[in-house]
């Protein structure tokens, strides 16, 4: 029995919902690209791709709120300054997504997944407009039913609006389905909606190890949700 039925008592979910950034790609160096971008245009110093990767995954908003106050705490960033550097990030992520790469392993999962007829869906909180063209552009644009970006709804991740929202949309109670992901707002976003959580050790969690936040379980690589790879001594 591979993890995936042993997680849901011999079955296999009825669906299983992806976040994005940190789960099936590693995005981080176009976005900081884009930050870099932004702040020097702004007549600030880069920040590099170390420290963007701690402060991704709540939305671009807070990712460049993050970036011009240098930390994870931006509550003091004027929120004239704050727009200014959003309009320049959005404009520059815009321009690429060169960098980005698909982690090992997810094409694997999602045919498997896709092969066994399981519905799939998107719930991140990157920008909506972005989605659909970087699933386009890294082969993965086929496989979802419903994508749900960062400025879908009024709420975001950790808010469980997004997966209520794709629950409803299934058809399937929050106990039948899965949602995999990377962060902090993954876990507690899944565990408000009632919904099981495996969570990726790669990710985006700033810095801290994402089995501090209790997901179900946590993997070096998806395909051991079908024990095909085996998990790091």
């Amino acid at each position: 029995m591979n993890l995936l039925r042993e997680l849901f008592a011999g079955r296999l979910p009825r669906l299983v919902m992806f976040d994005l950034d940190g789960t099936l790609v590693d995005s981080v160096p176009d976005l900081a690209a884009a930050v870099d971008q932004s702040l020097l245009a702004l007549g600030r110093a880069p920040a590099g791709i170390e420290r963007v990767r701690d402060w991704v995954g709540n939305g671009a908003r807070v990712l460049v709120r993050r970036a011009l106050a240098g930390g994870l705490e931006h509550q003091q960033v004027a929120e004239a300054e704050a727009e200014r550097a959003l309009q320049l990030f959005m404009a520059a992520y815009a321009e690429s997504h060169a960098l980005t790469r698909v982690y090992p392993g997810v094409v694997q999962t999602l045919d498997w997944l896709h092969g066994q007829d399981i519905p799939l869906a998107i719930v991140t909180n990157k920008p909506q407009r972005f989605v659909a063209p970087l699933l386009e552009e890294k082969g993965l644009a086929g496989y979802f039913r419903w994508i749900v970006g960062g400025d879908s709804l009024p709420q975001q991740k950790p808010d469980p609006a997004a997966l209520l929202h794709v629950l409803a949309q299934a058809g399937v109670a929050g106990e039948q389905a899965l949602f995999i992901g990377d962060s902090r707002n993954d876990v507690l976003a899944a565990k408000a909606a009632g919904v099981p959580c495996v969570a990726l050790s790669y990710g985006y969690n700033h810095g801290r190890p994402i089995a501090e936040e209790g997901p179900a379980r946590v993997l070096d690589d998806l395909r051991q949700l079908l024990g095909a790879v085996q998990p790091a001594p």
